[in-house]
């Protein structure tokens, strides 16, 4: 499999793990410390017994063996909550979480479950995840401040209050971001594998990351491992490109750019979602391929990320047909423990996808959190039932279709995780995309621009330039028309040269004919068909590789990017660098 784990830090984990599990097992399930119960939990205080300081998976052990049946299923569970206050939510947002969890508020949720963490969704308009999006609470970052502030106070009470709640979202950057406005806003993964510059893309990630910290968020699931092997339009530009070599470094990049600004990095969708074009939003994609091309092919990135320290991996509800075919990965033990755990030596934590997406759904949301727990998963992600799925972990703890030393081992994970993220200063909110944060997020995008067709050397625009785009894309169009007038760029309402702007989801009806300069601001597929003698690709349309482009369409900078991804029909010229 190519990689090895150190031994020592193989037998470290083993043994923290074995102690965990030789603490919790002794006291067997008739003899556990008293604990609250869920209706009693948000008054409940944490354990007398403090978790030492130290060792994160010391700490982590010490704690879990303490905690009753109902604290050690709710630390594995992270669903989503309508509302975008912990406290204080509308009346739609109280009946929809009373219609998932029978509670009305996220807090409350918290308190009845025993929650190990929530995550905050919510999508924006090109967002291929937005199928399994059903609320949002997220608007910007004052509010996201006071909304984990608010989930955290109500963790604090629980009897696994030491250890910090996780709370986790998608803020991938590209289509697929949660948080939009009043932060950075990096490039897409795409974007990141045209520059291809490991180290422009960890100042990036560390700049991201120490603004997800200030908001209260330590969890983030990203980035993307997956390796652009078909024209999947569902990871698409998330991905750094097709080269596994290339898109290698910049997940170690990206994982040490986030980990080092406190916020853990989670590799996705194990073992690798770009291999199959089908979406598992609606279906169980297939992965036909060998398992020596999946090794070689789709792995890399992964095990990349293991080395750069990443703490987290997503599992995928993927048909992996080398390893268990027919069997959704999420469901796996073959793939995550037989082969993740045992064959590439991952001891971090193992996450599933959302488990609201048609794949998982194929199971009642207890019985699916029961056998994705027994295939290797630590922690249960957007179960669509909360009630439900936290009964029914409960109900095969205590028959032994779930054994104990499966959940003991998943919340060690767990624990150990947060106990990994605890203690570190908590960034200022004044960091939010500061000159700082906004250089590293230009650096980044400005080295993606990227010649696709015409001379490298003759890119720069003469005249007035008109900016055209395709349908909905007016607020992109503007951002470029004011960097391009920035720059020094006269910009018309028509006339001069045109560029035409073209992004996720467009196809050759979205071209327009006579255009001078065709940009791509996502996959780069659609160009095949583009008639404009010069073509380029931004792969992202954030207002960073708009600011990008109008420096190169300005003459002042070079498009030394290189394509991440190959393109039929196109010559790409190599643009010296």
């Amino acid at each position: 499999m190519g990689r090895v784990p150190s031994l020592l830090r193989r037998v470290g984990v083993a043994s923290v793990l074995l102690a965990a599990l030789t603490a919790a097992g002794c006291t067997g399930s008739s003899e556990r410390p008293t604990t609250p119960t869920p209706s009693d939990a948000a008054t409940a205080t944490p354990s007398a017994a403090p978790a030492p300081f130290g060792d994160p998976a010391a700490r982590a052990a010490a704690l879990v063996a303490t905690l009753g049946d109902e604290d050690l299923v709710g630390q594995v569970l992270m669903p989503y909550a309508y509302g975008s206050s912990a406290t204080d939510v509308s009346a739609g947002s109280a009946q929809g979480n009373k219609a998932l969890a029978g509670v009305a508020t996220p807090a409350e949720m918290i308190a009845k479950y025993r929650l190990g963490g929530l995550i905050l969704v919510g999508f924006s308009a090109d967002d291929p995840t937005s199928g399994n999006q059903e609320t949002t609470n997220v608007d910007n970052p004052k509010q996201v401040h006071g909304l984990t502030t608010g989930l955290r106070a109500a963790a604090g009470k629980l009897p696994a209050g030491t250890a910090p709640f996780l709370i986790g979202t998608d803020q991938e950057y590209g289509v697929v971001t949660r948080i939009t406005d009043g932060v950075t806003q990096l490039p897409s993964a795409l974007a990141a594998g045209a520059a291809d510059d490991p180290a422009l893309t960890e100042a990036a990630w560390r700049a991201a990351g120490t603004e997800l910290a200030a908001m209260g968020i330590n969890l983030d699931f990203a980035p993307v491992a997956d390796v652009l092997a078909t024209r999947s339009t569902v990871i698409g530009s998330r991905s750094f490109g097709a080269d596994p070599k290339r898109v290698a470094a910049q997940v170690g990049g990206a994982v040490r750019g986030l980990q080092g600004a406190g916020v853990a990095a989670t590799l996705k969708h194990f073992p690798g979602h770009g291999h199959s074009s089908a979406d598992s939003h609606a279906e169980l994609p297939v992965l036909t391929q060998s398992r020596k091309v999946l090794d070689t092919g789709a792995l890399p990135p992964f095990t990349a990320g293991f080395d750069a320290g990443a703490w987290a991996v997503m599992s995928a509800h993927l048909d992996v047909r080398a390893v268990d075919p027919g069997t959704p990965g999420t469901f796996s033990r073959k793939l995550l423990t037989d082969v993740l755990r045992g064959q590439l030596g991952f001891q971090g934590v193992v996450i599933t996808d959302g488990m609201n997406m048609a794949p998982a759904k194929r199971y009642p949301p207890g019985e699916a959190a029961v056998r994705a727990l027994n295939a290797g998963n630590d922690l249960i992600l957007m179960p669509p039932n909360v009630t439900q799925a936290y009964d029914g972990l409960l109900a095969a703890l205590r028959d032994g279709s779930l054994p104990r030393t499966r959940l003991v081992e998943a919340v060690t994970r767990v624990l150990t995780l947060k106990f990994r993220l605890a203690d570190r200063p908590t960034p200022d909110m004044a960091t939010l995309a500061d000159d700082v944060h906004d250089r590293a997020a230009k650096n980044l995008a400005a080295a993606a621009v990227t010649v696709l067709r015409g001379s490298c050397a003759d890119v720069k625009v003469t005249g007035p330039v008109t900016v055209t785009a395709s349908g909905g894309r007016e607020r992109t169009r503007a951002a470029l028309t004011e960097a391009l007038t920035a720059a020094g760029v006269r910009v018309v309402p028509s006339g001069g040269t045109v560029v035409h702007l073209v992004g996720y989801g467009d196809g050759t009806a979205d071209l327009r004919a006579g255009a001078d300069v065709t940009v791509a601001m996502d996959t780069p597929y659609v160009l095949a068909k583009a008639t404009s003698p010069t073509l380029l690709a931004t792969w992202s349309s954030s207002r960073a590789s708009m600011a990008g482009l109008a420096a190169v369409l300005a003459g002042k900078a070079r498009p030394t990017g290189r394509s991440p991804v190959p393109v039929t029909g196109l010559d790409a010229p190599t643009c010296p660098r």
